[in-house]
């Protein structure tokens, strides 16, 4: 995935937690927002984002496809 690559969060349920990972040496937790049911974040990765983590029942689409994810336990 480039920088320039886009993804499309949308949460099933209310919730629905996105947390931004940073690059580096020691991945650590950088930013994370909250999304309710119906509501659509679209992210992109950084020079400072290497990776997302998703929690919660939502819909995550990209270049590569979509995927659900599962609900919270």
């Amino acid at each position: 995935m480039s920088q320039n690559d886009f993804i499309v969060i949308k949460a099933e349920e209310d919730g629905v937690h996105v947390i931004g990972l940073t690059r580096g040496d020691d991945t650590k937790f950088h930013h994370s927002e909250k999304l309710d049911q119906g509501e659509v974040m679209i992210a992109q990765f950084t020079e400072h984002t290497s990776a997302m983590k998703i929690r919660g029942k939502a819909i995550i689409q990209s270049a590569n496809g979509t995927i659900e994810s599962d609900a919270k336990k």
